[in-house]
């Protein structure tokens, strides 16, 4: 009778360190930087650094993280913009054991102090550009029980010019550390790397908590779906607050490529970086993709080499990814949430699309496909059987995720944490649909779906719409209270410079492309509030209606 290998070996195949490794993307630098020392590994304006030294500088600063203190699962802080500094964080904390916490920049400082005060850093590092906010969070905050570390950007006014809130500077750290540090990899691959607090869209910020091998399998994952090569050179338009910017700095030290840093992103800067450095791919919110093709047509740089975007975030427009193709860089759709690790779902392109004309293939692109490789499950379930939704469409369900590439949970939130995994997989809050060809597209999120007279009305579906109007730069609509029918849609509109329209003749365009009841029956023109990342406020919209009504 045949008998299970498993268990007739079980006494002596264990995991040793021979054969068992901890995943970790600090792996991928320290490859790169003995097999491609020289190649350079970020450029930030005069500053220009090869991948040698990009890894002996984080060796450094992993060093002298552990000469102040900081001891193993312990937080440090950064609030940085996307500059070197920030770059070596992704790699330098975790090297000295630590778990790294990115902040967005652009938060007020009542909501910075909550995060110091739940987080409880070891060691705070932050440029000096920000010390207002910052001190303004100190004041603010119960916890202040760190040290702080300066980065001073001499490239920057405001960084070079402000009071410095804490007595140790950044490049004293790299200087006085030891480049021979024996670092190590985690001793779990299970064992935390960062920590990372949402969006905040609505209500407090929740802290997810990522792992070393979920980080590792996201760089190794968006290797072949962006089927990218040795060498690219990659401008990051994304903020490294952000989901680890996408994990982007995992990977590019994986594939030994060029990252171009920027503190401040304009469309002119943006295409300036693009043109002097060859940028081969970029990633970014639709509101980047929305700020170049509104640009100023002399503005505007049409590269003779391919470009490759991902975008993510809100659902793009149609109208669009339409525009942004015309101006040469091609579009590939992701989807993911900072419990993901950012990117789990991708619009695949396949070739028989190539012969739809160009409004096709944009609406295709539009729409957020299949699973990545790292990710294992990606479904669509009614809400109330939890079983998958018909492939026509048209049927709403909820997207669920299962992959390795999902956090360990919810920093302190134990009720939050059972709520979003314990059923096996990952419960997103976005609504979808799937599509014959078996990608799907999101709809919306649970709290945006408008209910009117008993129908259910996708705000993306309307606002998608608002976007093909040649004079609207920005869209966003919500439920406005109806006493006849609960609810209907309420446009908010922000018109590009120098363009105007009425009330009339918005609803009026809208009456063209959708059914009666989904068109909006108000529109207010106004500027759209959106976070750092590109996420347009909604709930800021539904409490400016709330609060007229």
């Amino acid at each position: 009778m045949a008998r299970n290998i498993d268990e007739i070996n079980q006494a002596f195949m264990v995991k040793r360190k021979a054969n068992h490794v901890p995943l970790s993307p600090l792996s991928f630098l320290k490859r790169t930087s003995n097999l491609y020392p020289d190649k350079v590994s970020v450029i930030y304006g005069n500053r220009k650094y090869t991948w040698h030294e990009t890894y002996e500088r984080c060796v450094r600063l992993a060093s002298s993280l552990k000469q102040h203190g900081l001891q193993k699962g312990e937080v440090v802080t950064v609030i940085a913009a996307n500059t070197p500094e920030m770059f070596e964080c992704q790699f330098a904390i975790a090297m000295a054991g630590g778990v790294l916490n990115t902040v967005n920049i652009r938060l007020d400082a009542e909501t910075i102090a909550y995060i110091f005060e739940h987080a409880e850093p070891r060691i705070l590092i932050a440029d000096n550009s920000f010390s207002d906010v910052i001190s303004k969070a100190l004041s603010h905050s119960d916890y202040t029980d760190f040290e702080i570390i300066n980065i001073i950007d001499s490239q920057d006014i405001g960084s070079a010019e402000a009071t410095p809130v804490g007595k140790y500077d950044y490049e004293q750290l790299i200087e006085k550390g030891d480049a021979d540090f024996n670092w190590q990899l985690p001793d779990d691959e299970w064992d935390a790397i960062c920590l990372n607090y949402t969006s905040g869209t609505g209500g407090l910020p929740k802290g997810v908590v990522y792992h070393h091998r979920g980080a590792y399998l996201m760089a190794m994952g968006t290797v072949p779906a962006w089927q990218m090569q040795m060498h690219p050179t990659y401008l990051y338009t994304v903020p490294m607050f952000h989901c680890n910017g996408w994990g982007h700095a995992w990977m590019m030290s994986l594939i030994a490529g060029k990252v171009i840093c920027a503190r401040q992103l304009t469309a002119k800067a943006i295409f300036e970086l693009i043109k002097k450095h060859k940028v081969t791919h970029f990633g970014g919110a639709p509101i980047i993709l929305g700020m170049l093709v509104n640009a100023q047509k002399e503005i505007q740089f049409k590269p003779s080499w391919p470009v490759q975007a991902m975008t993510a975030g809100a659902p793009p427009p149609a109208a669009i990814l339409q525009k942004i193709e015309a101006i040469g860089f091609t579009v590939m759709q992701v989807y993911g949430l900072t419990e993901t690790y950012g990117h789990v779902v991708q619009c695949v392109w396949q070739n028989n699309w190539n012969k739809l004309d160009f409004e096709e293939q944009a609406a295709i692109k539009a729409q957020q496909g299949v699973q990545f490789t790292h990710t294992e499950t990606v479904d669509v379930l009614d809400r109330e059987t939890d079983t998958p939704v018909p492939a026509d469409g048209q049927t709403i369900g909820e997207i669920i995720i299962r992959s390795n590439t999902i956090m360990k949970g919810y920093h302190k939130n134990e009720t939050a944490t059972e709520q979003s995994l314990s059923d096996g997989f990952f419960r997103s809050g976005d609504l979808a649909v799937r599509h014959q060809s078996g990608y799907i597209e999101i709809k919306d999120r649970l709290k945006d779906i408008i209910i009117s007279g008993g129908e259910n009305i996708s705000s993306v579906e309307v606002e998608n719409v608002l976007y093909r109007h040649k004079n609207i730069a920005f869209a966003a609509v919500v439920a406005k209270t109806d006493k006849k029918w609960g609810e209907t849609p309420c446009a908010f509109v922000e018109m590009k410079p120098n363009t105007s329209a009425t009330e009339e003749e918005i609803i009026s365009f809208c009456r063209q492309h959708l059914a009666g009841f989904k068109t909006p029956k108000s529109v207010i023109f106004q500027e759209i509030p959106k976070t750092s990342t590109g996420k347009i406020q909604k709930y800021i919209l539904r409490q400016s209606l709330q609060s007229s009504e």
